[in-house]
């Protein structure tokens, strides 16, 4: 069997998904009502087989340590099994903050060494979607590759945000990389990068260590062009589907593709792993939903207790939604607790809010409406359309009773 190692790029934050990586890395976002958005990469790992994985972590490290632990979950433990945290560190040579995906991976040189794979993954850890790798692996080795790289279809709107690639079209699976152009301003292509690249180990660390004497150190913007010209780069198309998490709208739109009649993620079909000791998830007791209590369209977890109405929305576990309380189209994070009265739409709660009663958070239309861990929103006030609210607020922070869209409460 092929001895693959995998190098997950886990350790960024962006400042598009606001508050809610003020404390943690986006690799480690809630998804789902129970999972984090590093389990599906995680998952398909497993189910693929591939049991030797790094994880390059940089920005607030600790949640994302505190989820892996030691790779149990995923099965990543035992003889010839790993799930190694790897964070940038200083040695007896001058070493640094990883200066971008490149320079992760190379910085960890020594690690995929020391495994002797044959054959280097390396996938972001932040997108949803189910993959099963040993095809790619397949292909990569029936095509005799230097480097594959796992493509998705995207709309030509918004496309120029992507690294995008024209690919002969051998046969349905792929073809050869004739192209590669990472965020070009004017697209001549569908084929968007899932950065998702299987390399040759040798190739790898040619290409890495060439880079490292240069000033800009990633994978899409300076590797990848060139190794289109001077080696041998195949492009594998992934037809299912691929939800991208790196603004609030797409991280709300991803997670309300698991609801509906005909969800487009079919989250039982992905066998999604997870830490259930993080957060205590293991611990809780059975969900509760009162006698008068309406529940539509929506997914909630264990320790949840629902009083109150929630429509197409997504509850974490620890929940509380009291009477006369109204919760659509949101996603509340572990642990929050919606007053009597409460009215919310449209809003992502970070973990342990608290909402007194008869508060308004968000609105039906208009952008998305944001609230950090830890705050607590007074009774009574309104919050409108669009409003990010900072996080370990107190009611003393707010200090009037109406906020309009696009303001910011900190």
């Amino acid at each position: 069997m092929t001895n693959v190692l995998a190098m997950i790029l886990a350790g960024g934050r962006v400042d598009e998904l606001g508050v809610l990586t003020f404390f943690r890395p986006k690799s480690v976002l809630p998804f789902g009502g129970l999972y984090r958005v590093i389990d599906c990469s995680l998952s398909n790992l497993m189910h693929s087989g591939i049991e030797k994985v790094g994880i390059l972590s940089q920005y607030r490290p600790f949640h994302l340590i505190r989820h892996i632990a030691n790779g149990e979950p995923w099965d990543m433990v035992g003889r010839n099994r790993c799930a190694a945290i790897l964070p940038p560190f200083k040695g007896r040579t001058e070493s640094d903050w990883y200066k971008g995906t490149a320079d992760a991976v190379y910085q960890n040189i020594d690690f995929i060494n020391l495994q002797k794979p044959d054959l280097v993954m390396i996938l972001s850890g932040d997108h949803v979607y189910k993959m099963d790798y040993r095809d790619l692996i397949a292909y990569h080795l029936e095509t005799s590759a230097d480097l594959t790289i796992a493509f998705t279809r995207v709309p030509a709107e918004g496309a120029s945000r992507f690294g995008l690639a024209r690919i002969d079209d051998e046969d349905e699976r792929g073809g050869r990389v004739l192209e590669y152009i990472e965020k070009p301003k004017t697209p001549s292509s569908e084929w968007a990068s899932l950065t998702i690249y299987l390399f040759k180990p040798g190739l790898l660390i040619e290409a890495l260590t060439q880079n490292a004497q240069k000033t800009s150190h990633e994978f899409g913007k300076d590797i990848i062009p060139l190794l289109v010209q001077s080696s041998k780069v195949y492009g594998y198309k992934h037809h299912g589907y691929w939800g991208y998490t790196r603004t609030l709208d797409e991280y709300w739109q991803t997670s309300m593709d698991l609801l509906g009649p005909h969800p487009k993620i079919d989250i039982n079909a992905y066998r999604l792993r997870t830490n259930m000791a993080h957060r205590e998830i293991r611990d809780r007791g059975v969900a509760h939903v009162g006698r008068s209590a309406v529940v539509e369209d929506s997914l909630f977890y264990s320790g949840c207790d629902i009083k109150g109405t929630v429509v197409r929305s997504i509850l974490f576990p620890g929940v509380k939604i009291a009477e006369d309380a109204v919760v659509e189209d949101s996603i509340l994070f572990f642990d929050n607790t919606i007053g009597p009265g409460v009215r919310i739409s449209r809003t992502i709660c970070d973990v342990e809010v608290h909402i007194a009663s008869k508060a308004e958070i968000g609105r039906p239309q208009g952008g998305l409406t944001v609230v950090g861990r830890g705050t607590s929103i007074p009774s009574g006030i309104k919050i409108g359309a669009g409003v990010t609210v900072y996080p370990n607020l107190v009611s003393s922070s707010f200090t009037k009773g109406r906020y309009d869209e696009g303001e910011v409460i900190q």
